[in-house]
């Protein structure tokens, strides 16, 4: 076809399709409201199909029945990408001027040249880079595995030309069409939105879109004569309340039907949301926090440096040294390891937690999991069991009895048809209760299956022992009553009349409020000698009521705990579902969350976006939600400074997993919801969660515990640089100094990601918070300026290293110091507690920092030392040097426990 007879075609398919309104408006939604015939017609179609040249013209036109989705990007992005943090672009920038000013002005002028500086920047940022870029490269590939590799055909009529009879054919659902017709029976993924043309005993399980775990009954309610009503109460009913149609994505728990196809691909409900969810993600929490501390550490550069630079020119006299000395300043007050420990910390996080069967997808989503101060979670399979049980037997008194236990599991044991949830959940507890010797006694003559119509199920079996027939029906309580005359209560049979029909149905009512689903059953004795035609529903009259039995989607045995474990760690827990508020409540009840008021979609849709907000965080269970309703329940509680998790593995859940700040799926969950969460479930339990959650906040912790040590130390460093070069003749340090110093100290940190986190500092939600990382620098940090400065007093009063001629005892006796005080940081400022004595850190820390301190001391006198300007130090130097380093530990506990006390927090 010519591109234009291909528009022309595809201008003729959509002819009186009304255009898209501000509210979404889905083409299957509209179909529904036109008869079966209508439908045809619309598309351009026929109860035979389409021809193989039709359908292939159709294809070009409307595309492959293909939803958007995210890929992991090609290896190579997925690299650069690594390397895309704030903090790395500041390393960079000051690589670069680093560069400038120490190889390419001094090659030109022939002096020599240093790249110490500019080598050890870029050394971080690679080892940073590369190994983010590997961890996240293996979840990846390792999420990728997780999904279904299986190809999905569809059954559709199709003729191979106009004049030839249609046939039915598998294809690949990637093929269909608008104007197909395709063939549903139980198993199948519905794989188009269509419109049902004819169909029997079919019950589609939208749970994928909903929540809801049990099946709907779907049918061509204008092709139905007896359905006059139902088509009317059609209208007004949402698109997933409508009977007469199936979305994409949904599978067919039990029946069959002949559908046409209406809308394929991204004009399908799916493929909307699909479309809806693919893109770049809003900022996390993560991102905001790093941005944040990126800025802070920036303009601390941006007023420090010309300070240090302008001291030093105009004291000294040599503007070139005093530019090299203000970019190692720079330089130092930059935590140059903070990408590779944020990195190192997180992988190691992702690997644990891989151990507690967690996958973690993207590597920030830890520390936002460990940030997290509210959990939304659906309900069915996370709350609940997602298996539907048989919670009670009784009879017409709402007594526990046998025989209504036999004659249900007798009903459902000889249905033909595929057995729904509720015959399985019978079956199941019958299996080792209903005495084998029963189906001895008993044998099929015949029976009625459902209907959406009838709303029951009948069995005729014949008992043996007593040489008789018996109609065994089941079903919805208001059905059953409508052909029951009689009731059993104990061995005698009572009329039913008025009064007793309502106090059964108040009965069932009673249980619908807690949450249960109910059905009835009774029975009939067929007259001698016994049913002699085909069972019908003329059959199904004069029953006697044997009792109800009641059903429930029970909460998993460790959901109470979980919350319970997830609320005392300072985590709320709100269920946000497609289910009904009734049966929600239930669960919510039995699991501990406090109901409230439950907040409906359709009240939300009512509320502006400022009302939710207020009921948003008022409000712990919100029931019949829509996908798009899930996600602005979450924007209103992160406009208020939460960070917010979803836990979510439907289609309908999509968005809000793209939303959150970190989205929590399984590995049985639908694709879609894989490809947009952060972190992917192997067992669909919170308790697994919670374990997350608590190694979240330890990695977390110990970023934020080297962030706020490195950044308080480093400003130490500089306002001592500060105060020295505003009163010494010559360079405190060398930039050399300065940076073998960074390294040497910043080398110890790297055993940071194995340290242990107070019990205290796990119990509350953490997040970046750049005003306290602040506050941490100007008052931790002059702490240590105090011992910099009495270490300068002795150097030039007591070992007389006053003057240009030995700055170099000088600058080595503050550089041990420096060192070991700077290490020494990372035990006293690593807990709140006392070091040492109430908390001591982990084994690798511990022989790190030692290493680095005997490395220090013994640099001076190695000839790697006497290369960079460090000369012996005398013995009677180390006696002092014992004494400062105890009397900066006292002050820095007693400063520490100041802080704590005046501003409520460490970290």
């Amino acid at each position: 076809m010519t591109d234009m007879k291909l528009n022309k075609e595809k201008r003729a398919l959509n002819i009186a399709r009304q255009p898209r309104q501000k509210t979404p408006r889905y083409l299957i939604e509209e179909e529904a409201a036109f008869t079966a015939s209508e439908t045809l017609a619309r598309v351009h179609s026929d109860a035979q199909g389409l021809s193989a040249s039709e359908a292939e013209a159709r294809l070009a036109v409307f595309g492959h029945n293909q939803v958007a989705h995210d890929k992991a990007p090609p290896a190579l992005v997925q690299l650069l990408l690594a390397f895309n943090n704030p903090f790395i672009y500041v390393l960079m920038v000051l690589a670069g001027v680093s560069f400038f000013t120490d190889y390419w002005i001094p090659a030109r002028h022939g002096e020599e040249t240093d790249l110490t500086g500019v080598i050890i920047i870029l050394t971080m940022v690679t080892l940073s880079g590369l190994l983010r870029f590997w961890q996240e490269f293996r979840t990846n590939k390792a999420a990728q595995a997780l999904k279904s590799m299986v190809r999905t055909t569809a059954t559709v009529l199709r003729r191979e030309s106009a004049q030839q009879p249609a046939c039915k054919q598998e294809v690949d659902i990637t093929t269909l069409v608008p104007g197909d017709i395709i063939y549903l029976s139980a198993g199948d993924l519905v794989p188009a939105d269509v419109r049902l043309l004819d169909s029997r005993d079919l019950f589609i399980s939208q749970a994928i879109l909903t929540g809801e775990s049990l099946p709907v009954e779907k049918y061509d309610v204008t092709g139905n004569l007896a359905s006059k009503s139902m088509a009317s109460s059609e209208q007004g009913a949402s698109l997933l309340e409508l009977g007469s149609v199936c979305l994409m994505g949904t599978n067919v728990s039990s029946g069959t039907a002949k559908a046409v196809v209406v809308a394929t691909g991204e004009e399908t409900y799916f493929g909307s949301l699909a479309k809806s969810i693919v893109g770049n993600r809003t900022q996390t929490s993560f991102d905001r926090g790093v941005n944040s501390v990126s800025w802070l550490l920036i303009r601390f550069m941006l007023v420090m440096v010309p300070v240090v630079l302008l001291i030093n020119g105009l004291t000294k006299g040599d503007w070139l040294d005093a530019a090299l000395f203000a970019l190692a300043v720079a330089v130092g007050l930059t935590p140059e390891m903070l990408p590779m420990i944020v990195s190192s910390n997180l992988a190691k996080g992702a690997i644990a937690m891989s151990r507690r069967k967690v996958i973690v997808k993207r590597l920030n989503a830890i520390q936002n999991l460990g940030a997290m101060d509210i959990l939304c979670t659906d309900k069915t399979g996370t709350l609940t069991q997602d298996n539907i049980i048989l919670e009670h037997h009784l009879d017409c008194a709402g007594v526990e009895n046998s025989r209504v236990l036999m004659l249900s599991w007798l009903n459902s044991h000889y249905q033909s048809s595929t057995p729904n949830l509720m015959d399985r959940a019978i079956l199941r507890y019958g299996e080792h209760r209903v005495s084998s010797a029963v189906a001895d006694y008993y044998s099929k003559v015949d029976e009625l299956p459902f209907d959406f119509i009838r709303r029951r199920v009948s069995v005729v079996v014949a008992d043996r022992r007593l040489g008789q027939q018996l109609l065994i029906c089941k079903g919805a309580v208001e059905e059953m009553l409508s052909i029951a005359t009689a009731e059993r209560e104990g061995k005698l049979i009572q009329p039913l009349d008025a009064n007793r029909r309502a106090e059964l149905l108040a009965l069932a009512h009673q249980y619908n409020e807690q949450g249960f689903r109910v059905l009835l059953v009774a029975s009939r004795v067929l007259p001698e000698p016994g049913l002699q035609h085909a069972l019908s529903v003329a059959d199904e009259q004069g029953l006697t009521i044997e009792g109800l039995l009641t059903f429930l989607d029970p909460p998993k045995e460790s959901a109470a705990k979980a919350i319970t474990a997830l609320q005392e760690n300072g985590v709320s827990v709100k269920v946000l579902t497609g289910d009904n508020p009734v049966v929600t409540a239930r669960i919510c009840q039995q699991v501990g969350i406090d109901c409230g008021t439950i907040v409906t979609g359709d009240d939300i849709a009512a509320m502006s976006d400022e009302q939710l907000a207020t009921v948003a965080a008022q409000s712990a269970v919100f029931a019949k939600l829509t996908p798009l309703q899930k996600s602005r329940i979450l924007r209103a509680l992160q406009q208020q400074d939460h960070t917010v998790g979803f836990l979510g593995d439907g289609i309908n859940d999509a968005p809000a997993l793209r939303d959150a700040d970190v989205g929590i799926s399984v590995d049985s969950a639908a694709d879609i919801a894989k490809e947009s969460s952060d972190i992917i479930l192997l067992e669909k339990d919170l308790m697994v969660l919670e374990a997350g959650v608590m190694k979240g906040r330890e990695t977390f912790g110990n970023i934020i515990k080297y962030l706020n040590m490195t950044a308080s130390s480093n400003f130490g460093n500089v306002f001592s640089v500060l105060v020295a070069s505003a009163f010494i003749p010559f360079l405190p340090m060398l930039a050399i100094h300065l940076l073998i110093q960074n390294l040497m100290y910043d080398v110890s940190q790297l055993a940071l990601p194995w340290d242990k986190m107070d019990r205290e500092f796990l119990r509350k939600p953490r997040k970046w918070d750049a005003r306290n990382i602040k506050r941490f620098m100007l008052w931790i940090g002059p702490t240590s300026s105090i011992f910099d400065i009495t270490t300068f007093a002795v150097m030039w009063y007591v070992f007389a290293a006053n003057t240009p001629a030995v700055q170099s005892l000088f600058q080595s006796g503050w550089f041990v110091e420096g060192l070991l005080s700077q290490t020494l940081v990372v035990h006293m400022l690593r807990t709140q507690k006392i070091p040492f004595i109430q908390s001591r850190a982990a084994l690798p820390v511990l022989l790190a920092t030692g290493c680095v301190m005997v490395a220090g001391i013994l640099l001076p006198f190695s000839p790697l030392g006497a290369m960079v300007g460090l000369v012996p130090l005398p013995w009677a130097y180390f006696p002092w040097l014992v004494a400062i380093l105890l009397g900066y530990c006292v002050l820095a506990q007693g400063m520490k426990t100041f802080y704590i006390k005046r501003f409520g927090q460490w970290f």
